[in-house]
């Protein structure tokens, strides 16, 4: 089968997919296709939101329709590595014995990382970047596709831990969740509050969304679209010569690479999943929000001004 058709196939499951996630989820649609765009670029995400807005069940129907071991941890002060990597203990036979943790599985849901201290969040990320973790001088591979999604509470900061910059950035998306319209409220309330349960379909399975990755990073982009990409993110750079006036007198650090790269690998994903080929700079505007919201940091100035980090993204369109 050709790359071409190959593509379309996996564009009809996804739009099944979709589908299926539907019957257990209410509107959030931005947010679903965003945390798809993550996984099928290989990706993490950074899932930002109040508690209560069913974080945990959209990953859970997400993990459920793609055929995948889905595992949630919640993060606390008291938190260890060990707890989420795994231990070696003594069995019967007195032999060193390897007990995975949670982390050993292809999805996981890191609930409010802002709540556990330094050495466990960087065990955690070690795992994201690496794919595969070193524990008593054994390496252990984790099982492929692997996918973070991590919560952050935006309103209860007492106690936590907030993520440096250089643990924000392995996160491919910034994802803001907000409370549903009442329209969607409603038809919540009638879904959870009845005995109707709802069946999600397997649509993919695990072989299959490696291949999808695959053929999507063989998709080709134009040179002026990672031109684009790569003058975008240099902008943001207060030092930078190509910095604009907006970000010299908000930003105080702009992105790295990273972003550069993600941004072209969303932009892949994106195209494809509107039936296109081919990646053009209206996608790259598309998921740039997303991708550079986490990896700019504005000054007090920006604060006492009101400025927004989505409207200084915006001006580099």
């Amino acid at each position: 089968m050709s790359d071409v058709a190959s593509l379309k196939q996996h564009l009809q499951k996804y739009e099944t997919l979709k589908q299926e996630i539907s019957k257990v989820i209410v509107g959030q649609d931005a947010v679903i296709e965003q945390i798809l765009i993550s996984i099928f670029s290989g990706g993490h995400s950074l899932l930002v939101g109040v508690p209560g807005l069913a974080k945990t069940l959209m990953v859970n129907t997400i993990a459920k329709a793609l055929g995948l071991d889905f595992k949630r941890i919640q993060f606390t002060p008291d938190l260890m590595p060990s707890d989420i990597l795994g231990s070696e203990i003594l069995d019967n036979d007195r032999q060193f014995k390897f007990i995975k943790g949670p982390i050993f599985s292809n999805i996981i849901l890191a609930d409010e990382i802002n709540r556990t201290p330094p050495k466990t969040q960087a065990a955690l990320l070690e795992a994201m970047q690496e794919r595969s973790v070193t524990i008593a001088g054994h390496h252990y591979k984790l099982d492929a596709p692997y996918f973070v999604l991590a919560t952050q509470n935006p309103i209860e900061q007492e106690g936590t831990y907030p993520l440096p910059e250089a643990q924000l950035d392995r996160f491919m998306f910034s994802i803001n969740l907000t409370y549903p319209s009442f329209e969607e409220e409603v038809q919540v309330v009638k879904l959870t509050t009845a005995n109707a349960q709802s069946d999600v379909a397997v649509v993919f399975s695990a072989n299959e969304i490696l291949e999808f990755q695959a053929l999507i990073r063989k998709i080709p982009v134009a040179d002026n679209v990672i031109e684009y990409a790569v003058k975008m993110v240099g902008k943001t750079r207060p030092d930078s010569s190509e910095a604009i006036p907006v970000i010299k007198q908000y930003v105080d650090w702009g992105a790295g690479p990273r972003a550069s790269q993600n941004l072209i690998l969303a932009a892949k994903t994106y195209a494809v999943i509107k039936g296109k080929l081919s990646p053009d700079i209206e996608d790259v505007q598309a998921v740039a929000i997303s991708i550079l919201r986490h990896r700019i940091i504005k000054n007090y100035k920006a604060e006492a001004d009101g400025i927004s980090i989505e409207s200084i993204i915006k001006s580099l369109f």
